[in-house]
């Protein structure tokens, strides 16, 4: 497995180390804060708040409170937005009598209590980001989908689709988007350029969720749908860390889905990764990295035993499609 990764982006002791991403990225946070690299936390939890709370609101997942970005979409226009310190009408959205952050819907399970209440922390939200890049030595973003769904007007995409965590759909505004390659590699590349006119100095680092999808509105089988996002995204990653000496790319999805290994990394739901998975792929990182004194063990992780898949699924907006049906269902 040694010979999987060979990094060309070396990284030492103290570095700091900025995360974003699909669900899956949450376990990368988890292990660099336990290394001897520095994780940026941009957005950290109150004080007082117990951890457990902390993390079902969004804290300390990523570097930011930016919930899952899971499309290269996203992460633009979340950098286009943090510099220009702009919000959308069409991304404040209502739950009945809550307001809820159409751009980070699960980051309040509650939601919040008021339009101003939203405005203002998104607010301090994007100036967290923007800020966040001037600390960051390694940004890392884990690409997780290609399909979202849009605002036909504005182009504003969302991580999860209208009327599932917040909002109302609406076909004549509401179109469902699923990128081809270029869509994606100039979202990508346009992105990485903004972040480096923030900071030349900035380093990336890229890998491509292992996690299938669990929907999709392409309507394809879900193993095409799944087998053509993945493919999408890993083509991206691999075009743009070719590209450029300062882009890496490190092969999470081929270690967790490479047929050597046949579904020894998923829990029994095929979907999540074990606890086993996710240490294999951490192996391997920091293996690479010799100045890193070892792979650190973590005292909690985001992903769960085989025996309790679920505890990821929680903060994962497109698994919440499935506990959403089951409730429609159950109506």
């Amino acid at each position: 497995m040694d010979a999987i990764y060979a990094p060309k982006v070396a990284l030492r002791p103290g570095l700091r180390i900025a995360t974003a991403g699909s669900c899956f990225a949450q376990n990368i946070a988890t292990y660099v804060r336990a290394s001897s690299l520095t994780l940026v936390e941009a957005e950290p939890a109150p004080a007082l708040m117990p951890q457990e709370i902390a993390r079902r609101h969004g804290y300390g997942l990523f570097s930011a409170r930016y919930g899952n970005v899971y499309t290269a979409r996203q992460l633009r226009q979340l950098l286009e937005d943090a510099e220009t310190a702009t919000l959308h009408d069409e991304a404040l959205w209502r739950r009945g009598d809550a307001w809820i952050d159409a751009l980070r819907p699960n980051i309040e399970p509650e939601g919040f209590t008021s339009e101003a209440e939203l405005c203002a922390f998104r607010r301090d939200h994007l100036r967290r980001v923007r800020a966040m890049f001037a600390e960051t030595d390694v940004f890392v973003f884990t690409l997780g989908l290609t399909e979202c769904w849009a605002d036909r007007r504005t182009g504003r995409v969302f991580p999860t689709a209208p009327g599932v965590l917040g909002g109302h759909f609406d076909p004549n505004r509401h179109v469902f988007v699923n990128q081809s390659f270029a869509e994606v590699h100039e979202d990508l590349t346009e992105a990485i350029a903004r972040m480096r006119r923030w900071n030349p100095d900035l380093k990336v680092l890229l890998t491509v969720s292992p996690v299938p999808l669990t929907a999709t509105a392409s309507g394809d089988h879900i193993l095409s749908a799944t087998t053509y996002s993945k493919s999408v995204l890993r083509a991206v990653a691999g075009e743009v860390a070719a590209l450029d000496p300062d882009i890496d790319y490190m092969p999470s999805y081929e270690i967790i889905t490479g047929p050597p290994f046949g579904a020894r990394f998923y829990n029994d739901n095929l979907r999540t990764v074990t606890a086993e998975g996710v240490a294999t792929v951490m192996s391997v990182f920091f293996g690479a990295h010799p100045e890193l004194d070892g792979v650190p063990r973590p005292d909690g992780r985001i992903t769960a035993p085989q025996t309790d898949p679920s505890q990821q699924e929680e903060f994962c907006e497109e698994a919440l499609l499935e506990a959403f049906a089951t409730q429609e269902s159950a109506r």
